[in-house]
């Protein structure tokens, strides 16, 4: 059933990404490259998708992303503050169309009052300068259960994102 769902999901962000002519890039800290894997999966999918970042720790997020130490010590690296400067520094880093960018408390430690595990917070940008964010509370689950329904939404707000610039969905 989640693997389906997985699949649907990532045939279409690759079906509408392909005819808007955007590639797709990645930024994942828990998510580990499970929305990477999840469009690779795809045969074909090599004329969209671009590249990922895992970026799992704040030194990754910093040099590879581009993502302001002081930014992430202001807001932690799970906030939404955080997930759109990685998305935002994948496209700058990569030159692709759009980003998707994870960060969260997948457990089953880790987690505070403030930052509970299974609290996820995403962000897509897209070249145009569209940028959506995202928080989910997925709350305890299992450290895979919470990896699974990140992926999915991100997912998801890649879609939803890039349909909002679609003609042809119209």
């Amino acid at each position: 059933m989640v693997a389906a769902a997985l699949t649907s999901a990532a045939t279409a962000v690759l079906d509408t990404c392909r005819r808007q002519g955007l590639t797709v890039v990645t930024a994942e800290s828990c998510t580990g490259g499970l929305v990477a894997a999840a469009l690779t999966d795809i045969a074909g999918s090599s004329d969209v998708f671009d590249r990922g970042f895992i970026t799992y720790s704040n030194a990754a997020k910093t040099a590879m992303l581009g993502v302001p130490e002081v930014m992430i010590a202001a807001h932690g690296a799970v906030s939404a503050e955080v997930a759109a400067a990685m998305a935002l520094g994948a496209l700058k880093a990569s030159g692709g169309g759009v980003a998707v960018a994870v960060t969260g408390v997948a457990g089953p430690g880790g987690g505070s009052l403030a930052k509970p595990v299974g609290l996820v917070h995403f962000a897509v940008a897209v070249r145009d300068g569209r940028v959506n964010r995202i928080e989910r509370r997925f709350g305890a689950l299992t450290r895979a259960a919470i990896r699974r329904k990140a992926t999915l939404a991100a997912l998801t707000l890649i879609m939803e994102t890039v349909a909002e610039g679609d003609t042809a969905l119209a």
